[in-house]
């Protein structure tokens, strides 16, 4: 880390990383395709009470133009409305795609950021195994009885072992 970078973190460590995160998610919100800008903003549209007003309306100027309700114009699709639900399915279908677009990318995203936590997590608990090491030494060095404490550290050794966790978890988790 260079120093004006660790200079930073020791004197304000919680903006550090306020910062560190935001420039995470600015990264990942520049490397997205065309493709996953366009279907965001559908998503976003069509997940809001505008677009929601809109097809309502819609559907309801639809139903009365064809129920011959406003005089002067002409039905188009009388009832039962076969091009209405054309139209609507095949609407459902293509902001279905939208969505599911904008979701992928979001779960890919999560899936990196809970390897990176995974990996923070890893070498924090790694400091503190040789932190805990340091301090056993400490005290056999000052003649503290540090017997007991050293056999509860290789237990908390072995409860922390990645592979083993990772393996337990496959076998006890349900399958999807």
């Amino acid at each position: 880390m260079p120093r004006d970078l660790s200079d930073k973190a020791k004197r304000n460590p919680t903006q550090y990383n306020i910062e560190a995160i935001a420039k995470l998610e600015q990264d990942a919100l520049e490397r997205r395709t065309a493709a996953e800008r366009l279907s965001e903003a559908i998503a976003k549209f069509i997940g809001s009470a505008t677009f929601l007003l809109l097809q309502i309306l819609l559907v309801l100027a639809w139903i009365a133009i064809n129920l011959n309700l406003i005089p002067g114009v002409k039905a188009f699709d009388p009832f039962p409305f076969g091009v209405l639900a054309v139209v609507v399915s095949s609407e459902s279908v293509v902001l279905t795609i939208f969505v599911l677009i904008s979701q992928n990318r979001m779960t890919r995203q999560a899936e990196r950021r809970s390897h990176l936590d995974l990996q923070v997590s890893m070498l924090a608990e790694q400091e503190l195994t040789t932190m805990l090491e340091m301090q056993q030494k400490m005290c056999q060095h000052m003649g503290v009885d540090v017997a007991s404490s050293k056999q509860e550290l290789q237990g908390f050794a072995n409860a922390t072992d990645v592979h083993k966790l990772a393996s337990e978890l496959e076998d006890k988790l349900p399958e999807q």
